[in-house]
């Protein structure tokens, strides 16, 4: 089951677009800064959890079962974005050095969590248990295969994969010609 329309102007969404369909067992963190395109789809068990800076998702997009946005940098999601089940995007990371204490109980003096905006550009594939770390850009047209890890920058039309993440061949963008 989908959210009702009503049910989804009543969250307080920052923006909402049309044919929008959010499962009723989706979580919704901070609604008031979350931007919403057209013709979006978040399935079952998925969370998106906003901080300041914000979710923004453009249109055409599909988000699959338990794919998780979190974090209190930006993570935007342009037009045509596909993400796969079970990816995590995170737009803040504790630091695991050693020098500091982790987790959200934790007094903030004592941690040295950091904040990056996370931009995925259109046409962006992401594949089922992908992460991806704060601070990132995948440019346009680039696919990311299972079970990879995304901690840099990504060139646009490239097929990666694995862990370390590499160059597996270059993606095609006959996707272009069909004009949405």
């Amino acid at each position: 089951m989908f959210y009702s329309r009503g049910e989804l102007e009543k969250m307080g969404f920052k923006s909402l677009g049309e044919n929008v369909l959010i499962s009723d067992k989706a979580s919704i963190y901070n609604a008031k800064n979350i931007e919403i395109g057209s013709n979006v789809r978040i399935d079952d068990f998925c969370i998106l959890s906003a901080g300041e800076g914000g979710i923004k998702l453009g249109n055409y997009i599909h988000i699959a079962c338990y794919a998780h946005l979190i974090g209190s940098g930006a993570i935007v999601c342009e037009d045509h974005t596909q993400i796969s089940g079970k990816v995590s995007i995170y737009s803040s990371s504790d630091d695991f050095s050693g020098n500091y204490l982790v987790g959200p109980t934790v007094p903030k003096e004592y941690t040295n969590v950091r904040h990056q905006t996370v931009h995925l550009k259109k046409y962006v594939v992401l594949g089922c248990n992908v992460v991806v770390l704060p601070g990132v850009t995948i440019e346009e047209g680039t696919a990311i295969g299972a079970l990879s890890l995304v901690s840099k920058n990504l060139p646009a039309y490239g097929i990666y994969g694995g862990n370390p993440l590499k160059l597996i061949k270059n993606r095609e963008n006959k996707m272009l010609d069909y004009g949405l």
